[in-house]
């Protein structure tokens, strides 16, 4: 049986989820919004940043949302990024769809990740994706602008956001020109820990 489709992002109570250029990713705005979870145990260790870290509700619900995923799509500014940054063995450890309309062959890393380039959009990512997650689910990425053509397409069963109690002013909105039309939601759960308030919803079509 086939899994649910996902995302699940950090975003300022203002709504963003990044800042407006990629030469402001890893400034101070950003590590704010993702301060709770670079202690966290699973974190630290996905990443290989050392022994230690905080365990608790927060790290759990990486460590959840990470096993739950069987593969990736991402769209081409957030990879460009993100290829800038990630270690040697990125993060992921499955396949990765690239929604981009470079050509590229697939790029295989250390542990498990490889990225693929889907030139010919968001339903043949997904797609493929789909098959190679077989009967666990599927993370859309981001940037802001992918999560959007997947919400706006229909193609989101869930998400979840964990609020992080800091303002951006600009950048990046999660919702920037949603839909609102087709788009229905149900609240799951919510759950507070001391540095965020994670909720998830359900997607329905209105």
């Amino acid at each position: 049986m086939a899994g649910k489709v996902f995302f699940s992002v950090s975003m300022s109570l203002d709504g963003f989820i990044a800042p407006g250029s990629p030469e402001e990713l890893m400034g101070r705005q950003w590590m704010e919004l993702q301060r709770w979870i670079f202690p966290l145990r699973f974190f630290r260790q996905n990443l290989k940043l050392g022994e230690g870290g905080e365990e608790g509700r927060d790290n759990d619900i990486v460590r959840e949302t990470f096993e739950r995923t069987g593969a990736s799509v991402m769209g081409k500014r957030m990879f460009d990024a993100g290829e800038q940054m990630w270690p040697e063995e990125a993060p992921f450890h499955t396949p990765v769809f690239v929604v981009t309309h470079e050509k590229r062959d697939p790029w295989e890393r250390p542990g498990g990740t490889t990225f693929h380039f889907v030139n010919d959009g968001i339903g043949t990512a997904l797609d493929r994706a789909r098959e190679a997650a077989g009967d666990r689910d599927v993370r859309i990425a981001g940037g802001g602008a992918t999560l959007l053509e997947y919400v706006n397409a229909g193609l989101i069963d869930e998400f979840s956001i964990a609020l992080s109690p800091v303002l951006f002013g600009a950048g990046i909105r999660l919702f920037e020109g949603v839909d609102a039309s087709r788009v229905a939601l149900e609240q799951v759960r919510a759950e507070r820990s001391p540095r965020v308030t994670h909720v998830t919803y359900a997607v329905r079509q209105r």
